[in-house]
């Protein structure tokens, strides 16, 4: 496809015409050094949703290590030795302080995130008391309790969670690559009851794994089909310890082509870069938000650290960009 067809794409998807598969496919399929004929359409797409305003939200570790899931790619797994720091479910007060510190910056939404295929009913309760007493708060929350019942959802939303995230990890068909304790399907489940509980739903996945082209574009087309509202974008940090510790499938500019093809195949949604974007995309990194990228998470992850929330908004100030005020509508 010659670079002006990307733009012309990109024009049409702004009039709300489907591409067509082969032309995704060719997009998916584009050398990594010929990425930059994507930019000019994925930013086109992306201000014209968002303008020159960017998501923040970040993370609290609520539960760490232990897992029961074999996924490759984890550090808080119980099948790999990765000296990953491991305690239960933090108490309320603990639960809080990161959204408390917040308050009165520019972080759009804040979410809390525990380890295991699942939270215990009482833990999950627990967390919906935390997030009760934080009902005042400007911020937006979200939970990350892994496979939940959809009366539990309910619980999270009675408790001011507006959204809950819940990755796919990466295409249907690589998944029993990297995980087989649970299944695909488990999580599609999941992202559907979380919907029907009235949340919004932010799902994503993390990628550099070995997966093909094709199959990075499979993946976004399930979320396009599933309908999520937020696309979370992590890049493989290899963690010594796991099976994936000499793993090494990215460079900066595959990273910013899977960012640009998301965006073309998800023009609507929110796309947010998260784990392994500095290490990953070096010095290309500020061109995140020129392929495409609506948000970032900012500070710490799971179990690596982040960007201080002061880089991040030095960062955006140097390429003209601010964070985004809390919409009126709790959709973003």
């Amino acid at each position: 496809m010659p670079p002006e067809m990307h733009l012309s794409l990109a024009r049409a998807v702004l009039d709300q015409k489907e591409p067509a598969l082969a032309d995704l496919q060719n997009m998916a399929r584009l050398p990594d050094e010929q990425v930059f004929q994507l930019l000019a359409g994925a930013d086109l797409i992306r201000t014209a949703r968002f303008g020159n305003r960017i998501h923040l939200c970040t993370i609290c570790n609520g539960k760490s290590g232990k897992c029961s899931e074999d996924c490759k790619f984890c550090a808080q797994s119980g099948f790999h030795h990765t000296g990953a720091e491991t305690y239960p479910l933090l108490a309320k007060d603990r639960l809080q302080q990161g959204a408390l510190e917040l308050e009165d910056g520019p972080v759009n939404r804040y979410s809390i995130v525990t380890s295991g295929k699942g939270l215990p009913k009482k833990e999950i309760e627990a967390v919906a008391r935390a997030f009760a007493g934080m009902k005042n708060s400007r911020l937006s929350f979200c939970a990350s309790l892994g496979i939940i019942e959809e009366e539990e959802f309910k619980v999270l939303l009675n408790a001011g969670v507006t959204r809950y995230h819940h990755n796919l990890e990466t295409a249907k068909s690589f998944f029993e690559t990297i995980c087989t304790t649970h299944t695909f399907d488990q999580r599609v489940e999941t992202i559907k009851a979380a919907k029907r509980a009235g949340l919004s739903v932010c799902s994503g996945g993390i990628f550099g794994m070995g997966e093909s082209d094709d199959q990075i574009l499979e993946m976004a087309l399930e979320l396009k089909a599933l309908d999520v509202d937020a696309v979370p974008i992590n890049f493989l940090s290899p963690i010594p310890g796991t099976p994936m510790e000499k793993r090494s499938c990215l460079t900066p500019l595959r990273c910013l082509k899977i960012i640009a093809l998301f965006r073309y195949v998800l023009p609507e949604k929110e796309i947010i870069i998260c784990g392994g974007r500095e290490s990953n995309l070096g010095l290309l990194h500020p061109l995140i938000f020129y392929a495409g990228a609506s948000g970032i998470m900012t500070g710490n992850y799971l179990t690596i650290g982040g960007s201080r929330l002061e880089n991040d908004l030095d960062m955006l100030r140097q390429l003209g960009l601010s964070p985004r005020e809390k919409p009126a509508s709790d959709c973003l």
